[in-house]
């Protein structure tokens, strides 16, 4: 399957630099696949297109301050580094920049007396094995120095509203280490948001719960590979990234209650949908298991337990919007991206949502 076929225009002004005033203000774009219909509306009215008895599955990762900028040692340069995994206690897979510049046994100071770092390992360009030296508890210490992981896009979109470069431009705004959370995260790991559940606010829940719509979790730390367009011709050969996923055995007899029960269960995003996908059986029954999962999700998958889906505005050629056309159909998804733009819906992590039925 060619590539191309999952690209699409988007003018640069509905790229979305912030997150709407409130959580719920943000609009909602309903696509009904029997039908091919589509619906404008806003979030906070999203219980009339739900049914009591639905199940949402949310994804409770955290994302974590991973962006950490320090200064090579001893009298070097600048050095942006990004925590991706973590290996043991204080060992983490990280990616650096400038990569070309960063050697094993390279020390990297981020706050003087309080967090260090030193390159133990080579892993792939841009990737290295860093171990740290901290003074303090390490989540604590973390929460003093580091930065939340904006995508780059958004990054980039701030500096060109402000027409600085990139060492004028904050790499976070107050509001970000609130925003960029869903309110129900709790397992720290992630290094990017699951994007569509930051549109739900307590009212939100509370209101669902009150029409009878059930809530279960998962746990998937999104990578920062989530972001990466697919630079393979064809989207069957994009090697799909690792990303650690938990799905507890109170979480699974909820999910598959409400399946035997014939209700619908929603994923609230697409790191939702392949946690159940990697958890499913045939029947479409989800089982607890713990893991890493790189299940890449094209046109032409046949889901296994996902009746509805709501998910944010992705990114043209990336996995994401990838697994969005194999749920939605490529062409009805692409002509509701074309319906999107002429509506002026705002794109990506802190843009709109889509629910899918």
């Amino acid at each position: 399957m060619d590539i191309s076929l999952f690209d699409y225009s988007l003018p640069e002004e509905l790229v979305a630099r912030h997150p709407a005033p409130e959580r719920d203000q943000s609009r909602l774009f309903v696509i009904d696949r029997m039908s091919g219909s589509f619906t404008h509306e806003h979030f906070s009215n999203i219980g009339k297109f739900l049914r009591r008895g639905d199940l949402l599955v949310l994804n409770d990762t955290r994302v974590i301050p991973a962006r950490l900028m320090g200064q090579r040692l001893p009298g070097g340069g600048k050095v942006e580094t990004l925590l991706l995994k973590e290996i043991e206690p204080l060992l983490w897979q990280v990616m650096v920049k400038p990569a070309k510049k960063i050697h094993t046994g390279d020390r990297i100071v981020f706050q003087p007396k309080l967090l260090e770092g030193e390159v133990t390992g080579y892993i792939a360009p841009g990737e290295r094995l860093m171990r740290f030296t901290c003074r303090e508890d390490w989540w604590e210490t973390l929460d003093k120095v580091g930065h939340t992981p904006l995508p780059p896009y958004i990054l980039k979109g701030r500096r060109d509203d402000l027409h600085t470069d990139l060492g004028h431009t904050p790499l976070e705004e107050s509001e970000d280490r609130v925003r960029y959370q869903t309110i129900y995260a709790r397992v720290r790991g992630s290094v990017a948001a699951p994007t569509a559940g930051l549109h739900f606010s307590e009212g939100i829940l509370d209101d669902l719960k009150t029409r009878g719509i059930e809530v279960a979790f998962v746990t998937l730390h999104i990578g920062a590979g989530t972001f990466k367009p697919v630079t393979t011709e064809r989207v069957e050969d994009h090697p799909m990234h690792w990303e650690t996923y938990h799905l507890t055995t109170e979480d699974s007899e909820k999910i598959n209650h409400v399946r035997m029960e014939g209700h619908r269960i929603i994923p609230v995003g697409t790191t939702s949908v392949r946690t159940l996908e990697t958890c499913a059986d045939m029947e479409g029954f989800v089982h607890p298991a713990s893991g890493e999962t790189r299940l890449l999700i094209i046109p032409g998958y046949r889901f296994k337990c996902a009746d509805a889906l709501l998910t944010n505005f992705h990114l043209p050629r990336t996995t994401l919007l990838m697994l969005v056309c194999a749920f939605g159909g490529r062409e009805l998804i692409l002509r509701a991206y074309e319906e999107a733009v002429r509506e002026r819906y705002r794109f990506y992590s802190f843009g709109d949502a889509m629910l899918i039925l």
